[in-house]
């Protein structure tokens, strides 16, 4: 009795998580069926003229969707490539320091921007990338014209990947960092004593002994292939880097709430979720078997 008493104290630790789940997340679920409307707000979802799939038609019928969709597949990759090298290459530089203190302060600071919104990056980075800002200022100095960081549709998404990079890459180097703990040290030894240099420890006793955290974390990214981060590009985008800066959620946002389109975004919205829910089912059965990585 006591046993299941105090596992009903867990339960009730969990009442506050699963109301907000219901609230925010499975309530909200019923506003899919805009999807299957010519929505009009007037008339609410009760009332609004059944469409059927005509939204879904419609948008594949535009040259923007396609667009969107590549987009937002291209910067949605690079990003995992991008957090997926960078972190390991920075926490295997890391770990062959031999200074604890001066490793902290490293490892603190390049953290440090994880905490940081969007919101407060984008203003700081279109700052400093600006015309006149610092960066061009510095290019100035070695004759080098001025340089439209984030007015150039061609440029535009390598900057957005390269400052999620940047920002995310001291978080992502701690998981590495954790995993390399985890090495038994008389595994370099062992090394150490066969004559193998610091190159060959790394290669033959570092990589082997992470590589479950390497496929792990690979594998689970592949459910984020249609999210390239709306609060990123939002805050950084602009029309004219439109063509190659906007993904699905900024062009959602953009048709239903600004140009007032909502069975349509709905449609987007819809859609993009359905592959995204496939892709985290696929990825999961993935790191199952590749990982050895279970949730339930």
């Amino acid at each position: 009795m006591k046993n299941k008493g105090f596992t009903k104290h867990y339960y009730l630790m969990l009442l506050p998580g699963f109301a907000w789940l219901t609230l925010f997340s499975l309530v909200p679920m019923f506003g899919i069926v805009i999807a299957f409307q010519d929505f009009n707000p007037g008339k609410g979802i009760f009332h609004s003229e059944w469409v059927g799939f005509e939204n879904f038609q419609y948008m594949f019928s535009l040259s923007d969707s396609r667009s969107i969709f590549w987009n937002t597949i291209f910067i949605a990759i690079m990003k995992m490539i991008g957090n997926l090298i960078v972190p390991l290459v920075f926490a295997l530089m890391l770990n062959e320091l031999r200074s604890m203190v001066f490793k902290r302060w490293i490892q603190t600071i390049v953290y440090l921007p994880h905490f940081l919104s969007w919101v407060i990056l984008a203003g700081i980075l279109l700052d400093v990338f600006s015309y006149t800002g610092p960066v061009n200022s510095l290019l100035g100095v070695f004759s080098i014209e001025p340089i439209l960081f984030f007015g150039n549709a061609d440029l535009f998404p390598f900057m957005i990947v390269a400052s999620d990079v940047w920002k995310e890459f001291g978080f992502n180097t701690i998981i590495y960092l954790a995993a390399l703990t985890a090495i038994n040290p008389t595994l370099y030894e062992a090394a150490g004593i066969d004559g193998a240099s610091r190159w060959q420890s790394l290669r033959h006793v570092t990589l082997p002994g992470i590589s479950a955290t390497i496929v792990l974390l690979a594998v689970l990214s592949l459910g984020n292939v249609l999210n390239a981060g709306f609060d990123q590009v939002f805050n950084l985008y602009n029309p004219l880097v439109y063509s190659k800066g906007d993904i699905i959620d900024t062009w959602v946002y953009r048709t239903g709430l600004l140009n007032l389109q909502y069975g349509l975004a709905t449609a987007v919205g819809l859609l993009k979720s359905v592959v995204s829910f496939l892709l985290i089912a696929v990825s999961y059965m993935l790191a199952s078997k590749y990982a050895n990585y279970r949730i339930f």
